[in-house]
């Protein structure tokens, strides 16, 4: 199973409350530009879920039209920033259990990191910056997976 995990895009400062904080422009575009690389890359993704905050929304929103995704979108309120990386990891497992084969998680900082390390034992939270794509080869037999790749908008540039 492959879990990828997208940090949201880059998002403004000011905001009625953390979890209203609006995309900026550049967020937009460097979301998209990583929908773009992954559809360049023939990934495919048939399970899609998302954090409840409007940044994720948004870098959700921005990716739809480049990145092909199923309906099947579900928004868990479980991924905001001080989310549990023990519950996420334990629910993609059970989404692996029953048959879904590449997932997209979009998230924040720090719990992108925390889940990574939490999916695969061997690695320490890795670093995020805005719009990042980190793709996990997870072994449901072994119940550990491998960091295969991060990569970030400036890595594409």
């Amino acid at each position: 199973m492959q879990i990828f995990i997208m940090r949201h895009g880059e998002a403004a400062l000011d905001a009625a409350s953390d979890a209203l904080r609006p995309l900026t422009e550049r967020g937009k575009s460097e979301s998209i530009k990583m929908a773009e690389w992954m559809t360049t890359q023939g990934h495919t993704i048939d399970y899609v879920l998302v954090s409840p905050y409007l940044r994720a929304q948004q870098t959700l929103n921005a990716i739809k039209a480049d990145l092909a995704l199923p309906s099947k979108i579900e928004i868990d309120d479980g991924l905001i920033p001080g989310g549990n990386p023990s519950h996420v990891a334990h629910y993609l497992r059970a989404l692996g259990d029953t048959g879904y084969k590449n997932i997209l998680v979009i998230s924040h900082l720090p719990l992108v990191g925390y889940v990574v390390a939490e999916l695969c034992p061997a690695v320490c939270a890795p670093m995020f910056s805005t719009s990042t794509i980190a793709c996990v080869d997870f072994d449901l037999s072994k119940g550990a997976g491998e960091l295969l790749w991060q990569v970030s908008p400036s890595t594409l540039k």
